[in-house]
Formats: C-alpha cells, structure tokens, sequence
C-alpha cells in the first residue's frame, strides 16, 4: 500500500525513473539477490517501504515471522544502499515502536523509554532495529539514512484479509459484508474505547517526499495526522458509510492492544508539512472502492 502510493507520488516530481522491486521479482530475504538487484540498477535514492505487516492477530500469532522477516528484508536493503553508494535512504518504522504507556501525544525522544505494547512487540523490535540501523551507518559512515515514524494508515491497495488486516480495513470490509447480507450492525474486536490516529496513505506518501527533500537528521521523525478517535467513533463513521442503523456489537474477549496511540506531529509541521485529506473524507471514498471493487468480483 505505502509503496505504491510513494510510486504514484514520485510520479508527479519529474524523476528521470522510478524503480520497484515487487516481491514477485525480488526476495529481499535474500542478501545476495537484494545486493545484486541494488548494485544493477544503482538507485540515487531509496525508500525501504517493504515490511510483513499485520494486525493484533497476526502479529500474535506469528511473532518469530515478524520479527525475523522484518529484520531480514530492513538489513539486507539498507547494507545494500549503502554498499552500492546510494545518496539518501528513507526507511519507514511504525508507531508501534514507542512504549505501550509512553506520554500522549508521543514524542521522537519517547523511543525505548519503557515496555512495549506486548501484542505487536516482535514487530515493533525490528522496526527498532532498522532505526538503529540507518543511525548506525549515519554515525559510523556519515551516510544521510533517515527513519519516518508513519501512524495507522489506510487506503488504496490495503490489506482486508480479517485474519492479518488492521483496524480499518477489517471495519470496512465488516461494514460492507453486514450490508450485503442484510444486517444492520457489525462485530468489533474489544472494547472499542482505544483511542487510535489514521492517516490516509497519500498524505502519509506526500509527507515522505517532502522529508526526503529536507529532513536530514539522526532522530526518527514522526508522520501523523495530529489527532486521534476512538475505535468505536471510527466504527460508528464506517457503519453511517455503509448504511448500517444497527447498534455496534463489541467482542470484549478480544484484546484492545495498546490503550492510546497519538502522536506528536509538531517536528513535522515545524518544517512546514501538513495533512490535506480528512479522516472521514478518506474513509468515504475508502469504503467506495472497496464496494466496488468487491461486487465486480
């Protein structure tokens, strides 16, 4: 998804070319193919936007994928970069990567203040250690490597499996299952009361350009909307989207995973960067090609 949409972005900024490396032809896992690719097509920058990712369920029930793969495919890329002399590398944690209880909004400097969130911990140790990565070749080599903390995104090219999906996507697919069947509600996983922030993909890729362009600093940076909503206020947008009038029903024997997750967006907005699609304007046009794209099947 996050590939993609930085694709169909750098599009619009006149690059000589825009290389890609879909899994179907590159196994990142792979140190000497990803060596090989790097050195082959000699990129000026790049953008470690791969990753195994997952929702509550998936991340807890394969953390030794998680953790491993991720490690994999972030070592090989960015050894790769900077063996083949790449300018500026860009490598995409997640907001997972702060504690579980960290002080709202979340700051860059809350990285590695306290436990974190149990459900996703393989997933956010790796993400660390990427950022560790990109500072450890900057310190040791002087090579201009940067880490961008995106928030939860969605949009275009998401993943609606319910058994690997996050939050909204699983929320849109219900929404739109519940009204093709005839029923007036959907089922959410926990309490609903967790307070999360979304960013729509493109805002998240038009962000990452801009950091490309004029951030060049040892600390990760976040990218966020600035603002957060609880599950069950996102799920009542969805459910008026679709048309549902029935009541929310929520599995309480389901896990919430971490309680709040806001972040801070002020190093951001202090170099002049600012979100342009609201959360309910992306989560309209979301859910309508999802319908669409669900009933032409």
């Amino acid at each position: 998804m996050v590939g993609a949409a930085i694709t169909c972005r750098l599009a619009q900024e006149g690059c000589a070319a825009v290389l890609t490396a879909p899994r179907s032809e590159l196994d990142l896992m792979r140190q000497t193919a990803v060596e090989d690719w790097v050195r082959a097509e000699r990129p000026d920058a790049v953008f470690v936007a791969a990753a195994k990712v997952g929702g509550i369920l998936a991340n807890d029930t394969h953390p030794a994928d998680f953790l491993y793969d991720n490690l994999m495919i972030e070592a090989n890329v960015i050894r790769a970069s900077f063996n083949a002399g790449v300018e500026k590398l860009l490598f995409l944690g997640s907001s997972c990567i702060y504690p579980r209880m960290a002080i709202q909004p979340i700051t860059e400097d809350s990285l590695l203040t306290g436990p974190l969130e149990p459900t996703n911990e393989w997933y956010a140790i790796a993400k660390i250690a990427g950022i560790k990565l990109c500072q450890a070749f900057r310190k040791q080599h002087g090579a201009d490597f940067i880490s961008a903390m995106p928030t939860n995104l969605y949009g275009p090219g998401d993943n609606y499996n319910l058994q690997s999906s996050h939050v909204l996507p699983a929320l849109i697919r219900k929404a739109y299952e519940s009204r093709t069947r005839g029923d007036d509600y959907i089922e959410i996983w926990g309490s609903g009361d967790p307070r999360r922030e979304f960013l729509h993909v493109d805002d998240c890729a038009d962000a990452l350009i801009f950091l490309m362009k004029n951030y060049s600093e040892s600390a990760p940076i976040n990218v966020g909307s600035g603002a957060d909503i609880t599950i069950r206020e996102v799920a009542e947008i969805i459910s008026n989207i679709a048309g549902l009038t029935g009541d929310l029903k929520f599995d309480r024997t389901k896990p919430d995973g971490t309680p709040r997750k806001l972040m801070s967006g002020d190093k951001l907005r202090a170099l002049g960067w600012r979100p342009r699609i609201s959360l309910e304007e992306g989560l309209k046009k979301v859910f309508e090609n999802y319908s669409n794209s669900a009933s032409s099947k």
